[in-house]
């Protein structure tokens, strides 16, 4: 759990104020990824809010100043997580939360905000060239560990982190975030296989199954499924819920799996909480610029009602 026990009140509240914070920024700016924003919000409050146990984050509340790759001059982050310390320091027996799914950093940011890690301010510097809150997430982007590069690259690294800790015997958890599109990598598939031979019960994989990507319906592109038969053959345990149930994504981690890594499915709605979005989808980025007046002009509205 967070250093401060939420109640599923204010975690559905968060949920809620995510999808209406990005639905602002998209309105403002021309775009977002706002679907993603939709399909997990209720899944980032919940990490952030119940499920993770998080050291106090050591992160400054504000946006900083990142005017450009890592160098001396930018990197001088308080302890943390890698540089930005937002989800708190690694000691022994605290979860550290890897983010393989950049392209929901604006996600990320809202749920830091919503469980008090930043301030509200900071997200006025959401994608504003020279700060370190960008569109897509990165090393020293609140709530990053680490460059997500090519798909598969994260949760690999965070397979390592758990093998790491399994080998040193040090407790807390290692999660990784990711979305379905990226189970097409096949790099994913090593580090699943990986992850079962060194029995990693300590590494946790929860994954937004929304359904689409960039070139459209998942399905349509790259069939996935049958999930549930996959990684139990790879010797995953693993759980498939609806990602909009606080009880169900509450439960879902107390799920047995001695020996054995964790693959939580959540099954999302890209357009939850957004039923404008809905005749839009499947829709990998929200562009203001490309919809017709009347979609932008019911979206707005429905802004202003939230």
């Amino acid at each position: 759990m967070s250093e401060k026990r939420f109640t599923k009140e204010e975690i559905q509240r968060a949920a809620k104020n995510i999808r209406k914070r990005i639905l602002g920024i998209a309105i403002e700016s021309g775009g977002c990824y706002l679907a993603q924003a939709c399909g997990s919000a209720e899944i980032v409050s919940s990490l952030y809010m119940n499920i993770l146990n998080l050291a106090p984050s050591a992160g400054n509340p504000d946006a900083q100043l990142f005017p450009g790759v890592p160098s001396p001059s930018n990197m001088d982050y308080p302890k943390g997580s890698l540089y930005n310390g937002y989800t708190g320091n690694s000691d022994d027996g605290y979860d550290r939360l890897f983010i393989s799914c950049c392209h929901y950093a604006s996600v990320i940011y809202c749920a830091l905000v919503e469980s008090g890690r930043m301030s509200e301010r900071a997200l006025e510097k959401f994608n504003v060239d020279g700060w370190n809150m960008e569109m897509i997430g990165a090393e020293h982007s609140p709530g990053f560990e680490n460059t997500a590069g090519s798909l598969g690259q994260t949760v690999s690294i965070a397979a390592g982190t758990a093998h790491a800790y399994k080998m040193k015997g040090r407790k807390g958890r290692i999660w990784c975030m990711l979305s379905d599109g990226e189970l097409q990598e096949g790099q994913d598939w090593e580090c699943f296989q990986m992850a079962a031979h060194y029995h990693l019960d300590n590494f946790y994989v929860i994954a937004d199954i929304n359904g689409q990507q960039l070139e459209g319906w998942t399905k349509d592109n790259m069939t996935i499924e049958p999930l549930e038969d996959r990684f139990h053959s790879f010797g995953w345990e693993v759980v498939r819920i609806n990602g909009h149930d606080l009880d169900a994504l509450e439960a879902a981690p107390n799920t047995p799996h001695e020996g054995k890594p964790l693959m939580i499915l959540c099954m999302t709605n890209p357009a939850q909480g957004v039923p404008a979005l809905e005749p839009m989808m499947p829709k990998h980025f929200i562009n203001f610029k490309t919809m017709t007046p009347e979609q932008a002009a019911e979206l707005k509205k429905f802004y202003e009602e939230m």
